[in-house]
């Protein structure tokens, strides 16, 4: 085996066997900064302060569609319980409002991946511009449905 001199030529400034060395380390600390990461986010989940309001901690994604009488607004929340769901309309903007929460089950299971976010979630979404008759709310296949009916004036 022929071994290189640290002024050769190979690769990218003659550290590509070092790299290729060290690359399980570098992932490795990778890892270990994305899970420290987490475990800091579910502990301020977790163990907020008694009196300070729960900060905000994700969004939903939403889709927005407009037909000829109505604006529907379309919010992903499964696993949310949508009776605890505030839906509020302020000014020409919708604010969608609650809380995901772990089921008890999790608090002593081990957790081999977390992806859903968990805690409170807000969403503010702006609306087009008109007047709305009407506000409903449904389930829809795990998301929350806001219908805004328009009234007569901007139908047209």
């Amino acid at each position: 085996m022929k071994r290189r001199r640290s002024g050769s030529k190979a690769g990218a400034g003659g550290s590509g066997e070092a790299m290729e060395a060290k690359f399980p380390s570098y992932w490795m600390w990778s890892e270990a900064f994305e899970m420290l990461a987490r475990a800091e986010r579910m502990h301020r989940q977790f163990f907020q302060p008694s009196g300070s309001p729960p900060a905000v901690a994700w969004e939903p994604p939403v889709d927005v569609l407009e037909t000829e009488r109505a604006v529907l607004v379309l919010v992903a929340l499964p696993g949310v319980d949508f009776s605890e769901v505030k839906a509020v309309i302020n000014q020409a903007e919708l604010m969608i409002s609650g809380s995901r929460t772990y089921p008890e089950e999790m608090r002593t299971a081990i957790i081999h991946r977390l992806e859903l976010p968990q805690g409170r979630f807000e969403r503010r979404i702006r609306l087009p511009a008109g007047r709305y008759s009407a506000i409903h709310r449904s389930e829809f296949k795990g998301c929350l449905l806001v219908t805004l009916e328009k009234s007569e004036a901007s139908n047209g």
